[in-house]
């Protein structure tokens, strides 16, 4: 199956050996790591439970360090970090560094199953983040189960020491973190979920900075909603996350236009807009100047504000939308509503999402060169489906004609193993996965077809081998089963050229010679049209396994992923680098508990 040579462990997953790390600086405190912008080469996160009140409903989540959202890591561009994650909670966890490359360095990506048995309570594991392109913003999140809901926070990168931002440096910074809201426990929404077949329920509230704002229940949510400081003519730069599970978002800041000029990131060619789109998964980089009058005629305040953006109309959605404060600082206080942003478009705006996208380039210099392939050695074109999958004997499903909901890509609903594929791949251990996902759908029809029939999807644990090296161009086409829907694409490992976008049939005589291979954006994670096709290039040039799957969390738990193993290459510095000792130990479990430690 491609895998090296290596000796097999006494176990699949080593024990963990306890407080043996590999230390690049000193370390920081929870709370510097938190606090501080000064980039810091060491983290400390510590998995907790936390109790937290939103909209008058008190809970317990996990989170970092009692952060929700979690703290933010800041480094410059060609740093290595290392973070030190101590499992204090009561389930299985793991956590991935979103957009990060990780050259040759699968073992710290973090998906569960995919490159690694999970933290187990009591444990902890060091990640290594090896930054090497990657400049702007970007954040990490949990990787198992529904956990990143409250376990997320912002990656924060400076250019490299001695270089600059390619636009005036900013007088101040703003993470802002869009996320969604539930009053009940989001893993037993999953078990639930799970159990019956259904679907998850909607999320309770949009929020911003963990925060739903006053215009949500506003006697609840009043006093913590998030406020954004700012003084006439001092820029600020936004950098904007979609950390929701479930939605894609519409953003915008009421009386200011936003010049974005980032994402996932890379640095775009800036343009103004009055809104953004965003994927979850994805990020944006955009300046703010804040310029409105003093003259006493304008208010002070103004509202931030994020709301869904729906694309299937069949399915119930989260129709709330969350708001921050942006005020003024050097004008008179005003006691009335801050002015809210009439150019937000509405929920169901497709064509707003259309032309919003289609603004996006990348900044061409010689800082900042593009290197689009010409040349594609693997064709793929995958197709997108939530589908079916039978009920089992004596039960009763909640899904479709009585059946349970999956979700496919070419008809394979992926099954994670109990195995992590890495392992299996690096001990050529036989019968983990089959090295045989389809370049294209197993039948050709009519995607787009809102009448094409719910059918059956084929589990299966497939991936996708491919030469270290190869330049593969995926195509990833929506279909109508069961409700078109725009899909957010997430590839681990690489960031890709979106060379292409269209609405229906991706025609591969004629859509090609639309793509841009000039200055397409270059993004870790692409919003797949609903009803329509996006096409990526890669060049597979970091060895190792990574994974592809939709950021929505219930199509990934569905079976909508796979995973590129990408082979070694022919010199030591194309391949893997050896797996570390100090990876977490397979599980024993009885049921969903832990048994215990051997």
């Amino acid at each position: 199956m491609g895998g090296a040579a290596h000796k097999m462990p006494a176990r699949m997953c080593w024990l963990l050996l306890l407080g043996m790390v590999i230390t690049f600086g000193p370390a920081a405190s929870p709370a510097q790591a938190a606090d501080s912008s000064v980039p810091a080469n060491h983290y400390d996160f510590y998995i907790t439970e936390t109790n937290v009140t939103r909209l008058c409903h008190e809970k317990t989540i996990l989170s970092v360090n009692g952060q929700f959202p979690g703290p933010t890591i800041y480094a410059h561009k060609e740093d290595v970090v290392t973070v030190n994650v101590y499992n204090l909670g009561y389930k299985n966890i793991t956590l991935h560094w979103h957009g990060i490359d990780q050259p040759r360095n699968p073992w710290s990506d973090g998906p569960e199953f995919i490159t690694m048995c999970p933290i187990q309570p009591g444990s902890n594991f060091t990640y290594q983040i090896i930054i090497t392109e990657e400049e702007g913003t970007l954040w990490w999140h949990a990787h198992s189960d529904f956990d990143r809901a409250t376990v997320h926070g912002a990656i924060v990168i400076y250019p490299k020491r001695g270089t600059v931002y390619p636009y005036t440096k900013p007088h101040k910074e703003v993470p802002i973190i869009l996320g969604e809201w539930w009053n009940a426990d989001v893993e037993q929404l999953l078990e639930e979920s799970q159990r019956t077949g259904g679907d998850v329920p909607i999320s309770n509230a949009t929020t911003i900075n963990g925060q739903p704002g006053d215009l949500i229940n506003p006697s609840c949510s009043k006093n913590g909603t998030f406020r954004m400081l700012v003084e006439h003519g001092k820029t600020c730069l936004l950098r904007v996350i979609n950390a929701g599970l479930t939605n894609e978002m519409f953003f915008a800041v009421a009386g200011h236009r936003l010049t974005v000029v980032g994402t996932d990131g890379r640095y775009l060619k800036p343009f103004t807009t009055d809104y953004i789109m965003i994927s979850p998964g994805q990020t944006f980089n955009m300046l703010l100047e804040p310029n409105r009058p003093t003259n006493g005629s304008s208010n002070s305040r103004y509202y931030i504000a994020a709301r869904p953006f729906v694309t299937n109309f069949n399915l119930a959605a989260d129709n709330t939308t969350a708001t921050g404060i942006l005020e003024y600082v050097d004008m008179p206080p005003f006691a009335g509503l801050p002015d809210f942003p009439n150019q937000l478009p509405a929920s169901r705006d497709i064509a707003a999402a259309t032309a919003y996208t289609g603004q996006l380039r990348s900044l061409v210099t010689k800082e900042h060169p593009v290197d689009v392939p010409t040349h594609v050695d693997e064709n793929m074109i995958v197709t997108i489906a939530v589908n079916t999958v039978p009920c089992g004997a004596n039960e009763t499903c909640d899904g479709p004609q009585g059946n349970r909901l999956a979700a496919s890509l070419n008809n394979v609903s992926f099954v994670s193993p109990v195995v992590d594929i890495l392992d299996a791949y690096y001990y050529s251990i036989h019968g983990v996965y089959e090295p045989d996902f389809p370049n294209k759908p197993p039948i050709m029809f009519n995607f787009t077809d809102p009448s094409f029939p719910v059918n059956f999807t084929k589990r299966g644990t497939k991936v996708k081998v491919v030469e270290y090296g190869a330049v593969v161009e995926v195509v990833f086409q929506d279909t109508a089963i069961l409700g078109a829907e725009a899909h957010p694409m997430h590839l681990h490992g690489f960031s890709f050229y979106v060379v292409g976008r269209g609405f229906g049939n991706f025609d591969k005589s004629k859509d090609p010679a639309s793509y841009n291979l000039v200055d397409p954006p270059y993004q870790n994670t692409v919003s797949v049209p609903k009803a329509g096709w996006a096409a990526i290039r890669f060049r597979a040039a970091n060895p190792g396994v990574w994974y592809m799957h939709c950021h929505f969390d219930r199509h990934t738990v569905w079976g909508m992923d796979t995973v590129f193993i990408v082979k070694n290459g022919k010199t030591p510095n194309t391949q893997m680098l050896p797996r570390p000792p100090n990876m977490p130990r397979k599980l024993e479990t009885n049921g969903t508990k832990v048994k215990g430690f051997n």
